[in-house]
Formats: C-alpha cells, sequence, structure tokens
C-alpha cells in the first residue's frame, strides 16, 4: 500500500459577513440548490464570530476547520474532502474559523441558524449532515482525549488510506504542523513518531512529501 503526502501549509473571499457574493444556482447530486464558489490554496473561507448565513459541501479540495486560541495556538476541528459538508452552526454566529488547505470548490447553501426558531425548517439534506460532522466530532474527542501519540499519528494515516480514491494511495495537502494541530501533537512530535515508523519498517519516508506504507497490520496494530 502506498500513501502520497502532498503536504503544503492557510485568508478570505466572502464578505466581512461571511455570506458569499452568490452566482447562478447549481444543484449537486441531491437536487439541492446551492451556489459554486472557488477558493486558492490557504484562503479563508470565513471567520470565527462572523454570521452562519451558509453552510458548504467539498466538491474537489481539502478545507480545515479551526478554533484559534487566545494564545495564539490553533486546535484544527477537521479536514473536509469531497463529499464533506461542514460550516454547519447550532446558532447565528461562526464558532469556528474555515480555511482552504489546497484549492477548492465547492458549493454553498443558504440556510437559517440551527436555534429554536430555524430548527423546525431544517430540511433532512442539512439533519442527515449535522448528524455525520456530530459522529465525526465524537471520534475526534476520543482520539484527542484518550490515545497517545503513536496511536493518534497511525489512526490519522489509516483514517487518510481510507480516503483514498485509488486504492493504496492518497494525497494529503497538509503540513506536520497541520496534522499536530488536529492531533494535539507538536509539529516535533508528528515528525519523531513518523520516524519512529520508518524505522520499525512500517512506512517509507521517500520525501517529505511522499510516504508510503509498507506494514499496514503492523500500522492497523498501533491503532489500538
Amino acid at each position: 500500500m502506498t500513501v502520497q503526502l502532498a503536504i503544503s501549509s492557510a485568508s478570505h473571499d466572502f464578505a466581512s459577513s461571511g455570506i458569499p457574493l452568490w452566482s447562478e444556482p447549481v444543484f449537486d447530486e441531491e437536487g439541492v440548490a446551492g451556489s459554486s464558489l472557488r477558493f486558492e490554496a490557504d484562503r479563508e473561507i470565513y471567520g470565527e464570530g462572523e454570521e452562519a448565513g451558509s453552510y458548504y459541501k467539498v466538491v474537489s479540495g481539502v478545507a480545515r476547520t479551526c478554533r484559534f486560541l487566545a494564545d495564539g495556538r490553533r486546535q484544527i476541528d477537521g479536514f473536509h474532502v469531497a463529499g464533506d459538508v461542514f460550516g454547519i452552526e447550532p446558532g447565528a454566529t461562526r464558532c469556528l474559523t474555515a480555511e482552504a488547505v489546497s484549492d477548492c470548490k465547492i458549493i454553498a447553501y443558504r440556510r437559517a441558524p440551527l436555534d429554536d426558531a430555524g430548527a423546525a425548517f431544517a430540511s433532512p439534506h442539512l439533519v442527515t449532515h449535522l448528524l455525520r460532522n456530530l459522529e465525526r466530532a465524537q471520534d475526534h474527542a476520543v482520539l484527542l482525549g484518550r490515545r497517545s501519540a503513536v496511536e493518534k499519528v497511525a489512526a490519522f494515516l489509516l483514517d487518510w488510506a481510507r480516503k483514498s480514491a485509488t486504492a493504496g494511495t492518497i494525497m494529503l495537502v497538509m503540513t506536520r504542523l497541520d496534522i499536530g494541530d488536529y492531533l494535539g501533537l507538536t509539529i516535533e512530535t508528528v515528525s519523531r513518531t513518523l520516524s519512529l515508523f520508518e524505522r520499525d519498517g512500517i512506512i517509507a519516508l521517500p520525501s517529505v512529501r511522499q510516504l508510503r506504507i509498507m506494514d499496514l497490520d503492523a500500522l492497523m496494530a498501533l491503532n489500538g
């Protein structure tokens, strides 16, 4: 199995209100109308505290959602690939910031906040994605709180291997700093753990941008 990491490292195409400039409507495969938008790598899609008047579905590329702490640290909530939906907020303002990790094409959908006034009008389409995101958030909480650094990195690699469009090969566009901010680890710990995996013959690192899984069973055993 081969995993290729195309690693790059993220600012504002939306108006300050957080609502995009709407183009002609497009329809996704579920028949839901939205607006097609593009973001270059490292551009902000929306910022924490902005008006939450829309949510988004990734068509191509990778986006991340994150929160910046008062001391300048960053916690990445999730990476979102083609087919993923993000930006569904419980209230009228954004709780997180969203950024394009790579060049992205996304569909933006208008919606009412999921507060007492808007919840009754939430579509089944929106509720389905809300439940999926809740499940993902629960899995991420367990990953952060109950696993060692080795287990976290192993789980991350296996997760991205499963997302591969081609069996055994995936492209990751996030930096090792991004990986650390997602897993709650320092960049040094991420790098050291990958080097440990390489030394033990579990992976190969031909370059900083490429990783090959040499022993899938061993990597799965490290996942716990």
